[in-house]
């Protein structure tokens, strides 16, 4: 397997595991397929975010940080428009 195909799949393993510690703890019950996306999707969020005000995350842990942070933001939201 190439590198960027390992980038991927850590990625979504990555993602499977912040969306699924977002949802425990915003007590929401989803399930995998929306967890990678919430953990995927989340990821970007918050790199946007807090990029905008110079925080950076890097490496598997902070990619798992920002999942979560990103994945919880969203999981707010929704409940906000519902």
């Amino acid at each position: 397997m190439s590198a960027t195909g390992l980038g991927w799949v850590l990625a979504i393993l990555i993602g499977a595991l912040a969306g699924w510690i977002a949802s425990s703890l915003m007590k929401s019950n989803t399930g995998l397929f929306l967890n990678i996306v919430l953990g995927i999707v989340g990821a970007a969020v918050a790199n946007f975010l807090f990029g905008i005000i110079g925080i950076s995350f890097s490496g598997i842990i902070g990619s798992l940080i920002a999942g979560v942070i990103g994945a919880s933001i969203l999981i707010a939201l929704v409940r906000a428009v519902r």
